[in-house]
C-alpha cells in the first residue's frame, strides 16, 4: 500500500513539473529565464538541468577525434591541436543535441527506468519544446564550428548529425541495425579526427577503432540484458540474448587486438614501444569484460572514467603509445 501511494505519488510529482513546464511553451527561453519549473525555480537551476540533459559525462567518447592526429605525430603540431580542440568542441556541441532528442524521443519509457527516469526531460525538469529548440541551437553551432575548421570537417558532422538522429527515430527499433548505427558513431568521431587535420587514415586504423566500436556496444547491450528487469525499456533487447552479445564482444575483441598487434608492428620505431603497448590494450579488453560480467557497463563511460584498474591500464597504453610516437622516433 505504501509502495503504491509512493509511486503515484512519484508520478503525480512528475505530471506536476511537466505541467509547469509545459503549461505555457510560448517562448522557451523565456522559460529558461524563469527557471524550468516556473516562478519558483532559479534561472541557474533551469540552467543546471539543461546542462545534466547535454550529458557532459559523454563527451569523453569525443577523445576519439585526437586518435588519428596523435597515431601520425602530429597532435603536438600547435595548428593540429587547435583543429583537434574546435572538433572536439563541435562534436560535444552536436553530441549533447542528438542526447537532447534522443531524451525527447525515449521521456515515456524513461520514466519506468531506475535511473533513466532522474534525466531532467522524463523527469519534467525541461520541457520538450525548450529542449528541442537548445538542441536547434547546439546542433546549428557545432556545424557552425566543424564547418568553419574545414568545409569536409562539416560534412562528417552532418553526416554524425543525421546518423544519431535517425538512431533516436528509427534505427534504435531494428535489430542488428542499433548496434551498427551506434558503432558508427564513434568511426565517425575517429574519421572527424583525421579530416579536421589532413591527416590520411589507414585500413588498419579503422578496423581497430571499427571492431573496439562493435565491442563497447555489444558489451553495453549485454550489461542491458543482464538487467533484465529493466529490459522492457529497449525493444531491441528482445531479439539479442547473452550469448549473442557475449559471442559479438569475443570477436570484435579478436579483431581489434589483431588489428592492432598489426597496426603495432607495422610502425617504425627505435624501442618495442608499439608493440609494449599491445599488452596493456588486449588486458583493457579483457578487465572491460570482466566487469561486464559482474553486472556493470550499461554506463560504459562511468567504467571507463571510475574503474581504477581501466583508468591504469589507458595510462599504461598511452605512455607506451606515445614514447613510440615521440620518443621512439
Amino acid at each position: 500500500m505504501s509502495s503504491a501511494h509512493t509511486g503515484g505519488a512519484g508520478r503525480d510529482s512528475i505530471g506536476a513539473r511537466q505541467a509547469a513546464v509545459g503549461g505555457d511553451e510560448r517562448s522557451p527561453w523565456l522559460l529558461l529565464a524563469v527557471g524550468a519549473g516556473g516562478a519558483s525555480r532559479r534561472p541557474v537551476a533551469a540552467a543546471h538541468a539543461l546542462l545534466r540533459a547535454c550529458r557532459p559525462r559523454q563527451w569523453s567518447k569525443n577523445v576519439l577525434v585526437a586518435a588519428a592526429p596523435a597515431s601520425a605525430e602530429a597532435l603536438l603540431r600547435s595548428a593540429v591541436a587547435l583543429e583537434v580542440v574546435l572538433a572536439f568542441v563541435a562534436f560535444c556541441l552536436i553530441a549533447s543535441a542528438t542526447y537532447l532528442v534522443n531524451d525527447v524521443a525515449d521521456r515515456e519509457e524513461d520514466r519506468h527506468h531506475a535511473s533513466k527516469r532522474l534525466r531532467p526531460i522524463a523527469a519534467g525538469e525541461l520541457s520538450v519544446r525548450f529542449a528541442l529548440s537548445a538542441a536547434a541551437v547546439l546542433g546549428l553551432g557545432g556545424l557552425a564550428l566543424a564547418t568553419a575548421v574545414r568545409p569536409l570537417l562539416g560534412l562528417v558532422c552532418l553526416g554524425y548529425l543525421v546518423l544519431t538522429l535517425s538512431y533516436s527515430l528509427l534505427w534504435r527499433h531494428v535489430i542488428v541495425a542499433d548496434i551498427v548505427a551506434i558503432a558508427a558513431g564513434f568511426v565517425l568521431r575517429a574519421v572527424a579526427g583525421g579530416v579536421a587535420t589532413d591527416i590520411a587514415l589507414s585500413r588498419r586504423f579503422l578496423l581497430v577503432v571499427s571492431a573496439g566500436s562493435v565491442f563497447l556496444v555489444a558489451g553495453k547491450r549485454y550489461a542491458e540484458l543482464r538487467g533484465a528487469p529493466h529490459a522492457h525499456t529497449r525493444g531491441t533487447l528482445h531479439g539479442y540474448s547473452l550469448r549473442s552479445m557475449r559471442a559479438l564482444m569475443i570477436l570484435a575483441a579478436i579483431v581489434s587486438v589483431v588489428a592492432y598487434a598489426a597496426f603495432a608492428f607495422a610502425r617504425q620505431a627505435h624501442g618495442p614501444w608499439f608493440e609494449l603497448s599491445i599488452v596493456p590494450f588486449a588486458l583493457w579488453l579483457g578487465r572491460y569484460a570482466a566487469l561486464l560480467r559482474i553486472g556493470s557497463g550499461e554506463a560504459p563511460e562511468q567504467l571507463i572514467l571510475y574503474d581504477p584498474p581501466l583508468l591504469s591500464l589507458t595510462a599504461i597504453w598511452v605512455g607506451l603509445f606515445f614514447a613510440g610516437v615521440y620518443v621512439g622516433h
